[in-house]
Parts: structure tokens; C-alpha cells; sequence
């Protein structure tokens, strides 16, 4: 199931099943409050700015992003600069929540002619995680599983707010030639209502569910995207330390652990660096993201722990061990913010020999192959991102 683009209709039907929620579990004060500091920035600020961007400056003085974006993907990444930047994670939270994104992604469905998802999909709630299980057929092994971490800073994001781009990837895992291909997503503990190690022991928990499925890492495919990026990496660390601590049989019976593969979509691999800078085409706020790095990691000396940030691994032993078997695939943008730290770690992995592809999307912003499934106006060009995941997966995993 692959919908269309999101359409003003749309936004309006969003913005009607967010109001409630954060009354709800924010307050009508705090929303009154938030929504009137916005005022400024919605009524002079954007329309001023995206009209002088537009009509009064030539193409090629344009930030990246804005010479190669629709108007409409043009507004949506001003406004989401501004949410980032400027509206607490506490109420930002909200807008990717379960109660606001399941109820949308029912009207997306209805208005694309679907009365019920033709995908199954499940809530999965085990001992150590939660999340979802979406699978082609329910009754038959599946061949593959993606087992997915969201991004959101670790402060925001749900695998519900996901579930269309999940089902859009089963989609086209089927069309290549998976038969019964599933998707595991994981739904991690937000902060600061807990901090590490807590998710990574939920990443760790559901990957062993993953596991107990699959009967076989082979056919394991691990993926997140921004901090879900950074849980999968830490995952992976975290597997190949618990090889390297044990001998003969239990270390076979660890290394059989590795997954197959491992795809990253714009991964923040270094929580705190001094390469993050704020480029005038991405929409994420360094300031923003330190602070929540700081709340993730508790204190200012874990935060270089390298399972924590993984991008301070520069051990390549320890990547070697904590590769998967068929290699790294790692997508970010040119112009986002973690751009320096991804390469570096690009770097590392080709340092350790391992085999790792790395696409550098010329003029691209965060985690654009999730955003341009919703906002860009073509099927290429929405499709464009995760068509590309899927080949790379197709090309080393066999069908």
C-alpha cells in the first residue's frame, strides 16, 4: 500500500485530530501559550520569507534545498524548522503520537479508497519492548524482516507515526520478489521519562524477538533512521561485545546474532560534535539536539561512550565484529546537519574493510527518503529514497 501526497486537505484533517490531543496531554493553557508564540512566525515571518525566497531571489542564490523543492515541500520544511527549533519536545511529542498519528494515516487510507489497511499489522507488547509487527501474511514464515527504530531525537516519534512509510517499504519488498516480507518496528521509552540504558535494552529485546521469529539473523535486515539510526548502531556494538566476551560454542551462537545487513537513514552517529552546524536548508536546531543528546546519555562523561555515541567508536576491530554480514547501506543529505559526523563514519567503516555504500543525496535535508514519501509530488520522487533501500537490500539479501 502506497498513498499519494499529503494535500492541504490533509494538514487541515491533521491539525483537526492534534488540537484535541494536546489539549489533552499538554493543556489548553501551554497549547493557547505555544500557539500564539507561532503566530508571528505563521502570519509575517513564513509567508514573507518563503515569498522573497520564491519570487524576489535568482535560483542559483537559493539555499539546496529550496533551488530543487516544490512550494509545497518548501512550506512544510519551514514550518518543521521552526516546530524543531522552537516548540518543546514536550508538546512536539504529541504530533507524532499514536492518538494523532493512527487516526490520520485511517483518513490518508480513506481517502484513497481503503476502507481497512490491506496490510496486517499488529501492536507487539513483550517482556523488555513494544512496537509493531506488519507482515504480508501472518500464518506463513516471513523470508525477510526489517526490523526499524524511528527517529525524533529520542524526545519525540512513535512507530505509529511511521506505519505508512513501513507499509509503503513492505510494499515494495514485495514487488522485488520477497514473498512474505515483515517489518518489526520498535517503540522505545521517549526522554526524559527514561533515559540509557533503557532503550538499547529495548533495542536489544526486540531484536531478540526478531530473532525468535526469523529463527535466522540471514534473513534480518536492521534499519532506523536519525536517533533510531544511532540505536542500531549502538545495537550492533553492543552484539559484538557480547561475542568478543565469550569462547568456542557460545561465541558461534553469538556471531549467528549478526544481522544480515544493516540500512541507516541519516543516522546521528555522534550525539555531541563540533562538526553539527545548522545549514539554511535542513530543518534540525544543534542546540535543540545537544540538549536532547545530554538527556539520552544523563551526563556530560557518557556521552562520548561509544554505545551510547556510537561515532566515537574509532576502534575498527570492534566494527569489524559488529558488522553485519552483507554490509552497511547508509542514505543522509548533503546539506543536513549530521552530513561531517556520517561521513566520518563512513570513513571508519572503510578504514575496518567492511563493505559499505554510502549515498550522499546532492542538496538533500534529514531523513529525506521518510519526508518525501509524504511531501514530494511525484510517484518518482516520493518513491525515489526508499526504492533505492529496497534494490540495496534486494542486491545483497538473497530473494
Amino acid at each position: 500500500m502506497i498513498l499519494g501526497q499529503v494535500s492541504w486537505l490533509d494538514c487541515f484533517v491533521f491539525l483537526v485530530f492534534l488540537a484535541p490531543q494536546l489539549i489533552i496531554q499538554v493543556g489548553f493553557f501551554r497549547t493557547l501559550v505555544c500557539g500564539l508564540q507561532a503566530l508571528p512566525f505563521l502570519i509575517i515571518k513564513l509567508p514573507l520569507g518563503f515569498l522573497y525566497d520564491r519570487l524576489l531571489v535568482r535560483r542559483e542564490y537559493r539555499n539546496p534545498f529550496v533551488q530543487q523543492a516544490s512550494w509545497f515541500e518548501d512550506i512544510v520544511i519551514r514550518c518543521v524548522r521552526y516546530a524543531f527549533a522552537y516548540i518543546p519536545a514536550s508538546i512536539g511529542r504529541v504530533f507524532f503520537s499514536k492518538a494523532v498519528s493512527l487516526p490520520f494515516m485511517r483518513f490518508r487510507m480513506l481517502r484513497h479508497g481503503y476502507l481497512r489497511c490491506p496490510i496486517k499489522w499488529e501492536e507487539i507488547k513483550e517482556t523488555g519492548f513494544t512496537g509493531l509487527w506488519v507482515v504480508e501474511d501472518n500464518s506463513q514464515q516471513p523470508d525477510i524482516v526489517i526490523y526499524y527504530a524511528h527517529g525524533g531525537g529520542f524526545s519525540m516519534g512513535s512507530s505509529y507515526f511511521y506505519l505508512e512509510f513501513l507499509l509503503a517499504w513492505l510494499t515494495l519488498l514485495k514487488r522485488v520478489g520477497y514473498r512474505n516480507p515483515a517489518i518489526l518496528a520498535l517503540e522505545y521509552t521517549l526522554v526524559p521519562d527514561q533515559s540509557y540504558p533503557v532503550q538499547l535494552q529495548q533495542a536489544i529485546a526486540g531484536y531478540k524477538h526478531a530473532l525468535a521469529i526469523t529463527k535466522d539473523s540471514s534473513k534480518i535486515c536492521v534499519s532506523g533512521d536519525s536517533a533510531g539510526g544511532t540505536l542500531i548502531l549502538s545495537l550492533l556494538l553492543h552484539l559484538a561485545n557480547s561475542s568478543s566476551e565469550l569462547n568456542g560454542s557460545s561465541l558461534a551462537a553469538a556471531q549467528s546474532m549478526v544481522p544480515a545487513m544493516a540500512v541507516l537513514i541519516s543516522p546521528w552517529t555522534t550525539l555531541v560534535s563540533s562538526k553539527d552546524r545548522n545549514t539554511p536548508s535542513d530543518y534540525l536546531d544543534v542546540t535543540n539536539l545537544h540538549h536532547y543528546a545530554h538527556q539520552y546519555a544523563r551526563n556530560k562523561i557518557s556521552i562520548h561512550d561509544p554505545l551510547i555515541s556510537p561515532g566515537k567508536c574509532k576502534d575498527v576491530s570492534w566494527w569489524r565484529q559488529a558488522s553485519p554480514s552483507k554490509g552497511f547501506f547508509i542514505t543522509y543529505g548533503a546539506e543536513e546537519v549530521f552530513a561531517p559526523e556520517i561521513r566520518d563514519l563512513v570513513a571508519t567503516l572503510e578504514k575496518a574493510g567492511l563493505k559499505v555504500e554510502a549515498q550522499d543525496q546532492k542538496d538533500g535535508i534529514h531523513a529525506w527518503p521518510v519526508a518525501a514519501l509524504f511531501l514530494s509530488s511525484t510517484r518518482e520522487e516520493r518513491q525515489k529514497g526508499l526504492k533505492s533501500i529496497v534494490e540495496r537490500i534486494r542486491e545483497r539479501m538473497d530473494v
